[in-house]
């Protein structure tokens, strides 16, 4: 049976992630209440920023820089965006 959570990013209810992205109890807040659709869209983007700004995710600078942003993303803050980037349009 699939897991279901209200997914703070997509503001609806949506499957769950499978399994806790984190450990501890950040880890577990995200597998509470972000959705498995959210966080493949969060993991692209934040693909898009460590190549864009060749950030090496072992400096402790980029890693502090990713959680930031990882925070305003899922918030629905102003995050940062690779530059020359544009959403696709849906088809």
């Amino acid at each position: 049976m699939t897991r279901m959570v209200y997914c703070r990013k997509l503001k609806q209810e949506l499957e769950g992630m499978a399994f806790a992205p984190f450990p501890g109890e950040r880890g577990q807040e995200l597998f509470n209440t972000v959705s498995k659709e959210a966080w493949m869209q969060w993991l692209r983007h934040q693909t898009m920023l460590i190549n864009e700004n060749r950030l090496s995710v072992l400096d402790p600078q980029a890693k502090a820089f990713l959680d930031e942003q990882l925070e305003k993303y899922l918030s629905g803050d102003d995050y940062e965006r690779a530059s020359g980037w544009t959403p696709e349009k849906p088809a």
